[in-house]
């Protein structure tokens, strides 16, 4: 199989200067590099003097291979095209690996989980015609396995892939997820460090932003995830990587910078409903709320998202609507069982869920085994929670301290799992600390749940004022 490291001018051999000391590099450096993967592919140009512009089917195949986000009618070009080539050519490897990549990220951008088993099946064909050297249908095999939130398949696919071409970089960002999921934090750190040497360019700097992020260097991740969307090679691949610095903005309580960001996102690809959820966020947060609910009904709309429900039914339940609330917990639940059926993993956000608006006991069951099959942070915050719901409030302290602390991979600094932590610590009568964390969360986020924040905020009250006394030695 072709090595795309080899070919592609957006792999270096040495680390960029901007991981040295993270800055903006500036959005020309940027564009250089995406256009320089743009136009290395066999698009067909006229000849003349100037070059044709790509066709779908082939800005899609471009991103999909540099692992960028491709707006959804090039996606269905990409695969209807490759669909036809396999009828044709049933031994091109190359093209059951394409297609089954396309299924894959078409799957998680609509959250239609039945692209799955597609996807599995098309990327198993490819490996049976070319089982030596495939890094392409392994890492398709990787990516597949992290959208199905199974992070030790994936780890051990994108290690697979990784031994098969060892400077492919694009192999890197499904082990960073793989790691991360599994509370690996050394191994994605790893991996980043190799992909850094590996690979530049936007899609190289938006993953080492989710890194950074998770080790709580928010500066750092901002920074990259500007210097991505500035160097972004197609609108939907800015759109996607705004997303993200509106995720990012959210979750440190910039609720204007945030929902500024998700409207650029929605303007750029009006197909990007992660944006439109977190418009529901921020506009959510800002009060204004049938804004809010639309924005929300609009990304289910288009990805019908098991945690949208989860939160606009509690945006529902938190204006006291208690009949639409339930409506959207139990879209949640049909959501999970189709999701399921496709090879999807949705033990932590069920979890989640029962924890709060159904069976905490089965919370606590569900998630103890995730627990024991991918020991991430947020399964350790979740399994904390159910816990403390089920009234267990000393092991939960023990999870939610592996979901905050920094030693454990806890350095993201989440105000809910910094919120579920002091609530724990609070119904032990560990006053002190409990208020510490509890005033934590409003400070990284005031707004971090229309249905849990106003708890903090009453909780932390009823705690009182530090008592004006010397700490202890």
């Amino acid at each position: 199989m072709e090595n795309e490291a080899g070919t592609a001018p957006d792999v270096a051999p040495r680390q960029p200067s901007w991981y040295r000391r993270p800055r903006f590099v500036g959005p020309l450096a940027g564009c250089v590099v995406l256009g320089g993967v743009l136009l290395l592919w066999p698009f067909g140009g006229s000849g003349g003097g100037g070059a044709a512009a790509p066709a779908p089917g082939a800005r899609a195949h471009a991103a999909v291979r540099t692992g960028v986000t491709a707006a959804l009618p090039d996606l269905a070009a990409l695969i209807e095209e490759r669909e036809g080539r396999v009828r044709e050519h049933p031994r091109d490897a190359r093209s059951w690996a394409v297609l089954g990549t396309a299924y894959v990220e078409q799957g998680r951008r609509t959250a239609d989980a039945t692209r799955f088993p597609k996807a599995e099946r098309a990327l198993r064909t490819s490996l049976s015609v070319a089982p030596r050297g495939n890094a392409e249908a392994l890492g398709g095999l990787a990516a597949l396995a992290n959208a199905r939130q199974d992070f030790r398949a994936a780890k051990t696919w994108a290690e697979r892939a990784r031994a098969a071409a060892p400077g492919r970089w694009t192999t890197y960002p499904q082990l960073i997820d793989a790691c991360t999921g599994l509370g690996d934090y050394k191994g994605a750190q790893a991996a980043l460090d190799r992909m850094l040497r590996l690979g530049s360019g936007p899609a190289v700097l938006a993953r080492a932003a989710d890194v950074y992020w998770e080790r709580g260097r928010p500066e750092d991740a901002q920074a990259a995830l500007s210097d991505a969307a500035a160097g972004a090679g197609s609108p939907a691949e800015e759109a996607a990587w705004r997303e993200r610095a509106g995720r990012l903005a959210f979750e440190r309580g910039e609720r204007e910078e945030a929902l500024r960001s998700f409207e650029e996102a929605v303007r750029l690809d009006p197909d990007q409903r992660a944006a439109l959820a977190g418009q529901g966020r921020a506009l959510a947060a800002l009060g204004r709320t049938e804004e809010a609910l639309s924005a929300y009904r609009a990304a289910l709309d288009g990805q019908p998202l098991p945690q949208y429900a989860l939160e606009l039914g509690e945006l529902y339940e938190a204006r006291g609507l208690a009949g639409p609330a339930a409506e959207q917990y139990g879209l949640l639940r049909e959501r999970v069982r189709e999701d399921t059926a496709g090879g999807v993993d949705g033990a932590l956000v069920l979890g989640r869920f029962e924890a709060d608006h159904g069976d905490p006991a089965a919370a606590v069951r569900r998630l103890r085994v995730e627990w024991r099959r991918q020991p991430g942070t947020a399964v350790a915050d979740a399994l904390g929670w159910a816990l403390h719901r089920t009234g267990a409030h000393e092991e939960a302290l023990r999870f939610a301290a592996i979901a905050t602390d920094r030693v454990h991979g806890g350095a993201v600094r989440s105000a809910p799992y910094v919120y579920h932590r002091g609530m724990i610590e609070r119904a032990l009568g560990k006053s002190a600390p409990a208020r510490r964390h509890l005033a934590e969360a409003l400070r990284l986020n005031p707004y971090f749940s229309p249905l849990h924040a106003p708890v903090a905020r009453a909780a932390l009250a009823g705690l009182g004022e530090v008592p004006d006394v010397e700490p202890p030695e």
